[in-house]
């Protein structure tokens, strides 16, 4: 489960990056999406609506209800999409208007053992902007996104990702298939999550 990442760019650079005209831009927000993200807090998200990618911002994770341990009802932000045959995600997955681009400069995947933790940050070296795969819909407080997370093909430790986190990574898109997650059939967009190739990735 990936729950925290960095999106460092301007926001002309992220516009232009996704064919964006600058000047179409969805109103700027106030305040700005801050540069590291974590859980319930507002980012960045590439969309289309009109037949045009426009460039807006919602807050980190579906709102649901769980059931406690005491038994009563707790509201939980939903940030990672794994199970793509869920009634919850299949909404928003079927529909071309509900899925989205998430801007990403580097992630985090926490490695070690509880209390001496370390952070680890994997980027694209080759590309300064990357995208995770991503829905939105919109709730009572406002637009929400979550992005897709899958398990690797065959042993987790033959991959960089795998070795820190071995139960699950975020869908990184190659850029040539954001047009496609944007606008695809179901059955063919769920087929992009997939792990990332090592050998394009780097960690610190």
């Amino acid at each position: 489960m990936c729950n925290r990442y960095r999106m460092s760019a301007k926001q002309e650079e992220i516009a232009l990056r996704f064919g964006i005209d600058p000047a179409i831009v969805m109103p700027e927000p106030s305040p700005l999406p801050p540069p590291e993200l974590f859980p319930d807090r507002i980012g960045w998200m590439v969309r289309e609506e009109g037949g045009r990618r426009l460039l807006d911002t919602a807050a980190w994770g579906f709102p649901t209800k769980v059931r406690g341990a005491s038994g009563k009802m707790l509201d939980k932000k939903v940030t990672n999409v794994r199970n793509l045959s869920s009634p919850f995600w299949r909404s928003s997955l079927k529909d071309p208007a509900r899925r989205c681009l998430v801007p990403v400069t580097d992630f985090c995947e926490w490695e070690g053992e509880k209390g001496a933790k370390l952070a680890r940050w994997f980027s694209l070296p080759s590309r300064p902007i990357f995208s995770f795969a991503g829905v939105w819909r919109p709730t009572e407080a406002g637009k929400a996104f979550a992005f897709l997370t899958c398990g690797y093909d065959g042993d987790p430790s033959t991959h960089i990702v795998g070795r820190v986190h071995p139960k699950a990574c975020p869908v990184i898109l190659h850029e040539e298939d954001e047009a496609r997650w944007l606008g695809g059939d179901t059955d063919d967009i769920c087929t992009l999550a997939a792990a990332f190739p090592s050998q394009l990735m780097c960690v610190a």
